[in-house]
């Protein structure tokens, strides 16, 4: 007799909440309308599936390399525009550097050095951190040879500051994991150099650097990259603004091969995380996988479904 797997597909939305708590929230006005921004040039190699506005200022659009109108899902703004253009993009460019002395040590003191809690001086990686206001003690942060999880303990409004002189790393492949409720949104990174994203990394949060900004091959920004000064270099990144709302997720044709496997069809944000999860009963929901498309809709395959006549799908944004 022949099985027939029986499937039941399922899509979920948890929508950010507005909310503050612990550090005062950091205003950022009109710059807040930017996945990224910058003062000297942009330079990408495609593709990359930016979600938000991109913006630079005061070079002209000319300085704007590689990055096209298809890869962006909101619009490119430069100087040379003239008129309200270069009048909106010269406010957040000041926009930008009230936010970034708001984040401060001059205006938020007291920062907390990781350090006290054993490990190594500006190391993040390997850490779990409670929602607060951090400050390297040597000057620079990294993520190295472990992740670094965020943890806003069921507080959705939960706030971080980090406050670093000189620069901001996060080594390849590398992530930033949200757990208890915490918001990319919510996350702030006030860096006085440059920072930088390394290949197939993932990192959460607002990058206002003084300087310059990269995001090597494959990186992914939940965030908005913001540079003072200098330049936003891109390598196929995603990249999403955390004021932009996603997509609902849904599934669309999904197909039964002979050996078992399951295709799935799945309409997506670009650049967000997704969680899929499975059930027999829809009572009881096992991970299956969690990944960051960068492409829509996402083709996922499920390979696991052997010795199973039912078999419900759900997926939804952390």
């Amino acid at each position: 007799m022949t099985q027939t797997l029986r499937l039941v597909l399922g899509a979920a939305l948890f929508l950010q909440l507005d909310l503050t708590a612990g550090q005062a929230p950091v205003n950022l006005a009109t710059v807040g309308r930017f996945a990224v921004l910058a003062a000297t040039d942009i330079t990408s190699i495609p593709t990359c599936a930016v979600i938000g506005n991109v913006g630079l200022t005061p070079a002209a659009r000319s300085s704007i390399s590689g990055l096209t109108a298809v890869e962006v899902t909101g619009t490119i703004y430069a100087a040379s525009d003239g008129g309200a253009v270069a009048a909106m993009l010269s406010e957040a460019q000041s926009d930008l550097g009230a936010a970034f002395i708001n984040t401060s040590p001059a205006v938020r003191p007291n920062g907390i050095d990781v350090s006290i809690y054993g490990g190594g001086a500006g190391e993040l990686g390997g850490r779990t951190l409670a929602p607060g206001l951090y400050q390297s003690a040597q000057g620079s942060y990294s993520i190295t040879s472990l992740d670094l999880t965020l943890d806003a303990g069921g507080n959705a409004g939960a706030i971080w500051i980090f406050q670093t002189a000189n620069t901001l790393q996060i080594l390849n492949s590398r992530k930033v994991i949200l757990a208890g409720g915490a918001q990319a949104g919510n996350i702030f990174w006030q860096v006085g150099t440059s920072a930088t994203l390394y290949t197939y990394s993932t990192f959460q949060g607002t990058i206002m650097a003084a300087q310059s900004i990269t995001l090597q091959t494959g990186a992914t920004l939940n965030g908005r990259a913001l540079a003072q000064n200098g330049a936003v270099t891109l390598d196929a990144n995603p990249i999403t603004d955390p004021n932009v709302n996603p997509g609902a997720i849904t599934f669309g044709p999904t197909s039964y091969a002979s050996n078992g496997s399951v295709t799935l069809t799945i309409t997506n944000t670009p650049g967000l995380t997704l969680t899929l999860q499975t059930s027999t009963n829809l009572t009881s929901w096992s991970f299956l996988a969690t990944a960051t498309p960068s492409v829509n809709p996402y083709i996922y395959i499920d390979n696991l479904t052997s010795g199973q006549t039912t078999r419900f799908y759900r997926a939804f944004y952390p």
